[in-house]
């Protein structure tokens, strides 16, 4: 089952009682504060569900597939995500 932002949205104004439209706005406005705070290369800490993040890559050599051919990989960044113990433990 995947959990669309609709269904965020469903479940916000089932749970809180907010309108359809503010529950919409509550929940774009904390996904555009977790993309900022991503975009700024800052870590985010949920308390109970587990922390996000942001590394730095290193350029490194790599190969295509197809060809064999040998290329360099350019430097980026990459978002890592490591889940409390009460959310590995609720998993288990």
């Amino acid at each position: 089952m995947a959990l669309t932002k609709q269904s965020l949205v469903n479940k916000v104004h089932a749970q809180s009682g907010l309108t359809w439209a503010k529950s919409r706005d509550l929940l774009e406005s904390l996904l555009e504060l977790i993309k900022v705070t991503f975009d700024q290369g800052e870590d985010l800490l949920i308390s109970g569900f587990g922390k996000f993040e942001v590394r730095q890559k290193a350029a490194r050599r790599g190969r295509n597939p197809h060809t064999g051919e040998s290329i360099l990989l350019r430097p980026r960044r990459v978002l890592l995500f490591n889940a409390s113990r009460i959310l590995k433990k609720k998993i288990q």
